[in-house]
């Protein structure tokens, strides 16, 4: 697998963040073997597809949080997380601070930019 078709996998990614975008979808879309697929992009980026996938989507949610005055659930399921609760578990494990008071009290964020 060449590093463009990795590129192919991260701009399918970034193009489908907001919608249901799984390992097996983009894995069809570059037309390898979920397995394959996964195992690659580990090997060349670092870093798994589904981390990946996770820090992107919190980051882009706190940049929304930031930019934007939309409601807090709003966010949360605009990057797939089926609940309040999910959302602010994870962004609280990313960031160290609750979506709201992220919000509140943060002026600037420090973003997981897209790779490659």
């Amino acid at each position: 697998m060449s590093k463009q078709t990795i590129e192919t996998m991260v701009d399918w990614i970034e193009e489908n963040i907001t919608e249901d975008a799984t390992l097996e979808k983009m894995s069809s879309y570059v037309g390898y073997s979920s397995y394959y697929c996964s195992a690659k992009f580990h090997e060349i980026t670092g870093i798994s597809f589904k981390l990946y996938l996770n820090k992107r989507k919190l980051s882009l949610a706190a940049l929304d949080l930031l930019e934007s005055s939309d409601r807090i659930i709003d966010i949360a399921f605009r990057y797939g997380y089926s609940s309040h609760e999910a959302f602010t578990r994870s962004f609280f494990r990313e960031f160290e601070l609750s979506p709201s008071k992220f919000r509140r009290e943060v002026s600037e964020v420090r973003l997981f930019n897209r790779i490659l």
